[in-house]
């Protein structure tokens, strides 16, 4: 039964969810965040590095978000970084501080945030599926190479495919709680 792991198939399904979970931290609600800032990355020391490898992120205000860099030659490049992303925000310089006041989200940009976390949850979704067909393949392997039974088989399918449902679920889940934060006024 070396040919299928079910618990190999978990971890990658909940990979996939915790990716989808990560996605949607980044994604602007009306309230500030530290996680707001993760998906940035700065150009620093002759390559890419993620925001919280040259600076620290705290929370001041509920509508504040405040980065404090560790080298002052790096400032530029956070501040440009920041205003470059697709969060729509834009920094205050305060020596080695940026200051990030988050503006109330518009109706229009509310709806265009539940677009992308849909997006999300969909790439999230057939992450999944991925999963779910990949186990299903190697079941319809090891049936033809006589590793398993034919009810082995079709217990095997039916167990990938509660997993696959689960997770789906607990994808579904998530969204529709982000999409209440998002729409929450």
């Amino acid at each position: 039964m070396a040919a299928l792991d079910l618990n190999e198939l978990k971890r990658r399904m909940d990979g996939a969810v915790n990716s989808f979970r990560s996605d949607l931290a980044g994604l602007r609600t009306g309230r500030a965040s530290a996680n707001l800032l993760d998906p940035i990355v700065v150009q620093a020391y002759g390559s890419q590095m993620p925001l919280n490898q040259v600076a620290n992120v705290t929370v001041p205000e509920p509508r504040m978000v405040a980065v404090s860099i560790w080298d002052k030659s790096m400032v530029g490049a956070v501040e440009r970084a920041i205003r470059e992303s697709s969060l729509g925000l834009n920094p205050i310089t305060d020596g080695t501080t940026l200051r990030i006041p988050l503006p109330e989200l518009n109706e229009q940009r509310r709806k265009e945030l539940v677009k992308v976390a849909h997006t999300y949850s969909e790439n999230a979704r057939v992450a999944a599926r991925h999963v779910r067909r990949d186990g299903m393949e190697l079941l319809k392997k090891a049936e033809k190479d006589g590793d398993i039974s034919q009810d082995d088989s079709r217990t095997m399918a039916d167990r990938v495919q509660k997993m696959t449902d689960e997770t789906i679920a607990e994808i579904d889940k998530a969204l529709s709680v982000k999409e209440a934060e998002i729409m929450q006024v």
